[in-house]
């Protein structure tokens, strides 16, 4: 058997997103112009999903920050954080993260997958039960794959599912680690976390909050719903990335633990990868400064937009997720030709969004996923309601 025999379903579905037109899973951006708008295929489009919620990737202080690291610190650190890689930045970061969320201590990743990889695969020994919602990010899955720890998934945000299990586990249950997002990203609906969190308490169980998708996006200082709904003291490893709100790349942890640094120091995928350039590190610290001062106002904005968006395309009948959220989410049918057509003609109309199709959606129907951002104008938020009323029929078909 050809090494390459399991890949060739993939290769027949490339070859028929050739005979279509653009790969929606390799569209190239030609030229950002804005935060919001960029070229594609030569046309002036309107970025409708790119998880960039609070528009800070042009943001000049940001840019300057970045620009100035750049200018006196270098392209790139060339080494691990525990080689040569951690500068000044690195730890500066890691102080105002935990400072943002009130914790002792932080763990500043090369990206938000890695900081997922390192906790979930460090932190369960071996036969630790981790228990996690069906619908969890690839990141979180892989995570647990690495480690040592028994995986136990539960009904997507289904607490007396969870609470069975657990019940189940008898005295394993003490110790064992649940593992949750606060939006999550496919659909944009959000954890309940409350009941979550009297489920764990319970058991005497760890919780991990994925915040990756409501960092900056949900709670009165923009910390994410674990600070929304009033459990923040109850959340054991809060993870989240640089690369939604906070418009750069890299990931975090944050506990109210200070064992934290001890496991630092036992995480393959971060004792191993090549740390954030000065650069990403500083754009990172600016934005994080713009989230504290001015996040409120952002986060108006961006919720603004996001009701619009939603009962928009509600009213044209669309099936939309469960709650209105910066992700909107689309949903056609089975047939990933009609849905790779309806893609292809919003592009044509200058707007691109996310097209998702299973495996990587929570059922077996394909999405349209939109993110807003609090930089998208009303009238570009209008403009993605009447490109996708043009396409009605056609998502009737799907």
């Amino acid at each position: 058997m050809s090494l390459f025999e399991r890949f060739r379903h993939i290769a027949a579905l490339r070859e028929e997103f050739s005979r279509v037109g653009d790969n929606p899973f390799n569209i190239v951006i030609e030229e950002a112009l804005s935060a919001t708008e960029a070229v594609v295929n030569g046309r002036r489009t309107i970025l409708a999903g790119t998880n960039n919620y609070l528009g800070l990737t042009f943001d000049p202080r940001c840019i300057a920050a970045g620009c100035e690291a750049l200018e006196h610190q270098g392209t790139g650190t060339t080494g691990s954080r525990m080689a040569n890689g951690t500068y000044a930045g690195h730890l500066a970061l890691e102080r105002e993260l935990a400072q943002f969320f009130g914790c002792p201590s932080a763990i500043v990743f090369s990206t938000g997958y890695l900081a997922n990889l390192g906790i979930l695969s460090t932190l369960p020994g071996a036969g630790t039960p981790v228990l996690l919602d069906a619908d969890s990010h690839a990141s979180i899955y892989d995570g647990c794959r690495l480690g040592n720890g028994e995986v136990i998934r539960f009904r997507h945000n289904d607490p007396a599912d969870l609470d069975r299990r657990l019940g189940r586990l008898g005295e394993r249950a003490a110790g064992a680690l649940i593992v949750v997002e606060g939006i999550y990203s496919m659909l944009g609906d959000q954890a309940p976390l409350t009941e979550i969190v009297e489920v764990k308490k319970r058991h005497g169980a760890y919780l991990v909050v994925d915040e990756a998708h409501s960092l900056g996006v949900l709670g009165t200082g923009g910390r994410g719903l674990a600070e929304q709904v009033g459990v923040a003291d109850e959340v054991d490893f809060i993870v989240g990335t640089f690369s939604k709100s906070l418009g750069a790349v890299g990931g975090f942890c944050v506990s109210k633990w200070p064992q934290l640094e001890d496991v630092r120091y036992a995480m393959r995928p971060y004792i191993f990868t090549a740390s954030s350039s000065p650069a990403v590190i500083e754009s990172t610290r600016m934005a994080l400064r713009i989230l504290e001062q001015e996040g409120s106002a952002l986060r108006e904005r961006l919720w603004d937009n996001a009701h619009r968006l939603y009962r928009g395309l509600l009213e044209l009948g669309f099936s939309l997720g469960p709650e209105t959220s910066p992700v909107v989410a689309v949903t056609l049918g089975r047939s990933k030709e009609t849905a790779l057509a309806v893609w292809h003609q919003l592009l044509a109309r200058g707007v691109y969004v996310n097209l998702v199709m299973p495996p990587a959606t929570p059922g077996t129907n394909c999405l349209l996923r939109c993110s807003l951002s609090a930089a998208h104008s009303r009238d570009q938020v209008d403009r993605i309601i009447d490109a996708f009323s043009s396409l009605r029929e056609q998502v009737a078909a799907c």
